[in-house]
């Protein structure tokens, strides 16, 4: 019996001691109570005078509990050697106690700071943006939402990611130096466990985004933490959330997932249309990017109280500041480049593309329009095209597919890749022949055995077999081949390719190929401005859908007489006759210059503007079957003073 107490008293004593540094704390304490009382009570009963002489027992009790803080009291002391020797106990006792004591602070505390460093601690915020998820995107989303919130007194970014959160921040302070009034926070924890959730103050926050992780089963992790996100009970408004899903297959799943208030992008879906638009059309990647990124000009609301009763055409030049490009109804509808006798009401708002809302502006009188330089020239007939696609991935086929909407009856699109792709999808073409020819795309004489130069646009494809990274060097070694080639036999094909990473897209720069997607920074910009503003999901659905009103760079000649010095309000109003909406325009000479490219959106109405028959104007318009391709500064057909080529557009 008395072994099992004594052991009971040591398991009590063990799980006092698991409580962590409090308890410590506390038992140091009773252990200096104890002392004390011990150290007095024998004082007292003891030695009568010298407890007289102390004050008694209340004076000697505070004698011994300035001794057990601090040992050097003692050395003054006097009175027998009892007392002396009951005062050096206590004090003896006291430099154990506070000793331990300090090493329980200390270790506490390091303990506690370790903890902070490792980003576990509730954050406390409201109002603020919450991206779950790591990957390199990140840089891009916090780059573009420090730029969106300039204009914000205090803005806050909060990353929830499953990894060292001292590493986080360190990652983003090399990437992005300077935040201005935007504070990025980071926590560490896996978005998957809703108690890792719980940290980051869902409930008060502005939005979500969830992003995709790297490997290879990316969308199960974004289907299962936008589940958490729809299956947890939410005090007050819930934030709105968007997310991204790689592969097609897994977008049903995560709509589904996410609930009817999210918004889920096909990633897969957006890069292969932003490819195949931009091949038959060099310069519209330029034009997404700057439209999806806060740097430069991007879409924003316009109340169109001033405007109420005037028709959408006659609203395109009534802007100083701003270049109006569709209507957003009071019911929510948004309509994209709308037939121009649209009646504006008050309670609409004006989807204007400027470089912030706060710089647009409505003129007092309208720009003048130089009437005589508008031409009503017709482009050239659509002709079948000849295509080839250089490498082969998963997109390849909803590639090929898409194209087969797009092209003239007959068109042809060779594949060159190192093995033969399945044809399953042969059987759905309707327009387009397609062939194989083996090449081995890193090779300069099997990229020169194709036949490059009875070719007019090629496609270079990344390969998904092998690392990102080294998949980017093979692309760049391709693309140098082609240019060189271009350059030596006068071909004048586009060249448009996929790149895995942005800063290798800068690199590749030096091939001058004439669009780079890379498909990463596209859903990131996209996916950031969506967390800002969701209403311009239906914008960017109707750009990205060949149904819906598009975004082509189409001669300029077909709308100016080329060489008349005119300006911007002339060139709106030539695109308003023919029911299209010009927002910009591309200068040829500089589309081998950064970050541009000879593109310029939203630019001054009155400023004098020369277009010649190379340059081109970017509109929106419902369908276009002609559109120019800019050569590249050193195409052998530039050098010779050849004019524009033209394809066919949808």
């Amino acid at each position: 019996m008395r072994a099992r107490l004594r052991d009971r008293l040591r398991y009590w004593f063990d799980a006092t001691m698991d409580r962590g540094t409090p308890a410590l704390i506390g038992w140091l304490g009773l252990a200096s109570v104890v002392l004390i009382a011990v150290v007095t009570g024998l004082v007292v009963l003891l030695t009568d005078e010298d407890t007289e002489q102390n004050g008694g027992w209340p004076g000697v009790a505070w004698m011994s509990l300035l001794r057990t803080l601090d040992p050097g009291t003692m050395g003054g002391d006097a009175g027998g050697p009892l007392f002396l020797g009951l005062m050096l106990t206590v004090t003896v006792g006291g430099i154990f106690i506070v000793s331990a004591l300090i090493g329980v602070l200390t270790t506490g505390l390091e303990a506690r700071i370790q903890e902070l460093r490792r980003g576990k601690s509730r954050l406390i915020e409201r109002g603020h943006t919450i991206v779950l998820g790591w990957s390199e995107q990140v840089f891009t989303v916090i780059a573009e939402l420090v730029e969106a919130n300039q204009s914000e007194r205090r803005s806050c970014v909060v990353i929830l990611a499953d990894r060292d959160k001292v590493e986080m921040e360190s990652e983003i302070r090399r990437h992005i130096p300077e935040t201005g009034r935007t504070r990025v926070i980071c926590r560490s924890g896996s978005p998957l466990q809703r108690a890792d959730l719980e940290l980051v103050s869902l409930d008060a926050a502005k939005s979500i985004m969830v992003l995709p992780p790297v490997g290879d089963d990316n969308d199960t992790d974004v289907i299962k933490v936008l589940l958490l996100l729809n299956s947890r009970r939410w005090k007050g408004t819930r934030p709105h959330v968007v997310a991204a899903v790689q592969n097609s297959a897994n977008t049903a799943a995560a709509r589904l997932a996410a609930g009817e208030t999210a918004l889920v992008i096909d990633a897969d879906d957006i890069a292969v249309r932003l490819i195949v638009q931009s091949h038959r059309q060099s310069g519209l990647s330029t034009v997404f990017n700057e439209l999806l990124s806060f740097v430069g000009n991007e879409f924003y609301p316009y109340p169109a109280t001033a405007l109420a009763g005037i028709t959408y055409g006659e609203a395109l030049n009534r802007f100083d500041l701003g270049v109006p490009a569709g209507l957003r109804r009071a019911s929510g509808e948004i309509l994209v480049n709308p037939p121009m006798d649209t009646v504006i009401a008050a309670d609409d708002d004006v989807l204007v593309v400027a470089e912030d809302d706060l710089l647009i502006t409505l003129s007092d009188t309208p720009p003048p329009v130089i009437e005589p330089a508008i031409t009503s020239s017709p482009g050239r007939l659509p002709v079948p095209d000849r295509t080839l696609v250089i490498g082969w991935n998963s997109r390849a086929p909803k590639i090929i597919m898409l194209l087969d909407r797009l092209v003239e009856p007959g068109s042809l699109l060779d594949i060159a890749a190192s093995r033969q792709p399945d044809d399953a999808f042969r059987q759905h073409l309707e327009n387009l022949t397609v062939g194989y020819k083996p090449c081995k795309p890193t090779l300069r004489t099997s990229l020169e055995s194709l036949g490059l130069e009875g070719y007019r646009h090629i496609i270079v494809l990344t390969d998904d077999d092998i690392d990102s990274e080294r998949a980017d060097d093979h692309t760049l070694v391709t693309l140098l081949h082609l240019r060189d080639i271009a350059i030596r036999s006068g071909s004048p094909y586009s060249i448009v390719t996929e790149m895995n990473s942005d800063a290798n897209r800068e690199i590749a720069q030096v091939t001058k190929a004439d669009d780079f997607i890379v498909s990463t920074k596209v859903i990131s910009l996209l996916l950031t401005q969506l967390v800002e503003d969701r209403n311009l999901y239906a914008v960017f659905t109707d750009l990205f859908d060949p149904a819906g009103s598009e975004i082509y760079l189409k001669p300029a000649a077909s709308y100016l007489t080329p060489g008349t010095t005119v300006n911007f309000a002339t060139v709106v109003e030539a695109a308003r006759q023919r029911g299209e909406t010009a927002i910009g325009y591309r200068i040829a000479r500089h589309s081998d210059e950064p970050p541009a490219y000879g593109v310029f959106l939203n630019p001054a109405k009155t400023a004098p503007l020369s277009l010649g028959e190379r340059d081109a104007i970017v509109v929106l318009a419902e369908d276009s079957r002609v559109a120019v391709r800019l050569p590249a500064a050193g195409d052998g057909h530039v050098a010779g003073g050849g004019t524009a080529e033209t394809s066919a557009l949808p």
